[in-house]
């Protein structure tokens, strides 16, 4: 089992990941508020607190990561 494989499709999906971003722009956006918005000050982002928008910009990513396959 070679390595290299593993390390070219890491390669690979990080080098889609700005296009698979720029389709998410809604879902990105109330994702980064809410972190801004829960760790104001010296605040730290706690487990759970923005899941509603983490979980609608992951299928965000996989839909869009879908598309990008075919």
């Amino acid at each position: 089992m070679s390595g290299t494989n593993v390390w070219t499709r890491s390669r690979e999906k990080l080098r889609r990941f700005p296009e698979i971003l720029a389709q998410c722009p809604g879902e990105a956006s109330a994702y980064g508020k809410c972190v801004t918005a829960t760790t104001i000050g010296n605040q730290e982002l706690q487990k759970d607190l923005c899941v509603k928008e983490f979980q609608a910009l992951k299928t965000c990513f996989l839909n869009a990561a879908k598309k990008a396959a075919k």
